[in-house]
């Protein structure tokens, strides 16, 4: 939403505050975009608005008219409230007189500050002329208004029965009882008398009453009539009534069953769903801006202001991918991962400088997963040690984000019954080096891998 939003400060004390001119402007147009923030502080830090507390807004208007409003949240925590002014409310140009009141549940009440602002008639509303209005939202304050009103009401009656004493001064009413019973009895005759007649007296003629406008044509018989009335099929009963008017009306489909909605390549997915409140089936262009490079089918679902939603959509794939809108910011898309992604291929490296596999039952192998893990296992011996001498090197898309260290198991021939270990290094282009191993007797006799990391 678009406002015209100001930022009013106000701290909460017990000094002398006179009412300030707020430098706020308004127009006749700023139809629902007037809006009126008040940012609370006491004591220095801001004032919490719990469920408890309720910001009230009294406003005289320049032409008499008053509302006494409940504000909104902002944001609790800071203590920011504010209030839009109804297209309404608008129309009542001038300088306006308000005063901020805060009010709690136990009895507690708290005056503000007293603030005026302005409402500039727009050029286009220069013929509009306001009525003023009066508007609670309290007990105490529709009472005073009530109490007002039977007081006019008073005065009315006092005037009516001053008007009426006169009259009776005029003539008694026992003398105006008679001469009205006369002439009902005078009119009731000349009736009586000219409804007896049959002869047409005014002699009106058919084209005079319409007749010769009407068509001659034979009209249903009574058992007709009955007969369609009785007809449950051509009428519906109460209940069904009742059960058609209490129906979904909101499609989420076209009548043929086809996608609601459709973004085109120069739509913007982000612009364009947040338009349909509610739960909608959708199809897609595969250029369609801020998509995820595909044509899609699926479904949209959000909330009545299209700042929170969620896409549920099916790629030609037969992928599933995921993207949401949380307060107004938008995900990227995700890919929901199935149980066919999580199956893995292994593959067996080329092994170099004078490396081999260790036995047939822990041959190194390595593979990739769904989420970009690589993992390398098994076991290798033979070889040549060293910083910069690979034992085999991985292909592109199998390579860490850095160079990564890892710790494995060796063998402890010659060493006695100690554990054994090796330190390798898997780089960024794919090598992966065994650069040392504790086992200064027998280095390369058992050299085993079982670690994973993220690739590139």
């Amino acid at each position: 939403m678009i406002y015209k939003n100001t930022d009013v400060q106000f701290e909460i004390n017990s000094q002398i505050k006179r009412s300030i001119s707020a430098n706020i402007q308004f127009s006749t147009q700023d139809i629902d975009t007037a809006k009126l923030t008040f940012s609370l502080t006491k004591d220095g830090v801001p004032l919490p608005i719990s469920k408890a507390t309720h910001g009230k807004l009294f406003m005289r208007f320049a032409d008499g008219s008053k509302f006494y409003v409940n504000t909104e949240v902002k944001d609790a925590l800071e203590g920011v409230i504010f209030y839009v002014l109804t297209p309404d409310q608008v129309t009542h140009y001038g300088t306006v007189q308000a005063e901020l009141y805060v009010n709690y549940n136990n009895g507690q009440s708290l005056s503000v500050h007293k603030f005026s602002f302005e409402i500039d008639r727009a050029l286009v509303d220069q013929d509009i002329a306001p009525v003023a209005e009066y508007y609670v939202q309290d007990f105490e304050s529709l009472k005073a208004v009530i109490q007002e009103m039977a007081d006019d009401a008073e005065q009315i009656l006092t005037e009516l029965q001053a008007k009426f004493e006169t009259l009776d001064n005029i003539e008694t009413k026992e003398g105006a009882q008679e001469k009205a019973d006369a002439a009902e009895a005078g009119a009731k005759a000349y009736t009586d008398e000219h409804a007896a007649k049959t002869n047409n007296p005014h002699k009106v003629t058919k084209s005079q009453v319409g007749l010769s406008n009407l068509d001659n044509v034979k009209q249903a018989t009574k058992a007709e009539f009955d007969a369609h009335t009785a007809d449950n099929v051509r009428h519906i009963t109460a209940d069904e009534r009742t059960t058609w008017n209490k129906g979904q009306l909101f499609k989420i489909t076209k009548d043929d069953g086809q996608p609601l909605v459709y973004v085109n390549a120069t739509d913007d997915f982000h612009e364009l769903l947040p338009r349909y409140k509610g739960f909608v089936h959708f199809s897609s262009n595969p250029n369609a801006i801020n998509g995820p490079g595909g044509a899609l089918r699926g479904f949209w679902s959000c909330n009545a202001t299209g700042t929170y939603g969620q896409i549920i959509a099916f790629d030609n794939s037969n992928r599933t991918l995921r993207k949401s809108i949380t307060n107004g910011v938008w995900s990227d898309w995700a890919a929901v991962i199935t149980s066919a992604d999580a199956v893995v291929t292994w593959q067996t490296p080329t092994l170099l400088n004078g490396w081999r596999q260790y036995d047939t039952e822990q041959k190194v192998r390595f593979s990739k997963n769904a989420l970009g893990e690589v993992e390398i296992l098994g076991s290798i011996k033979g070889g040549t040690l060293g910083f910069e001498v690979s034992a085999f090197q991985l292909p592109e898309g199998f390579r860490p984000l850095q160079p990564s260290h890892f710790i494995g198991v060796a063998s402890s021939v010659g060493m006695g019954s100690a554990p054994q270990f090796h330190r390798t290094l898997v780089d960024t282009d794919g090598k992966v080096c065994v650069q040392y191993c504790s086992n200064t007797v027998n280095p390369n006799e058992f050299i085993s891998f079982g670690f994973k990391f993220r690739t590139t």
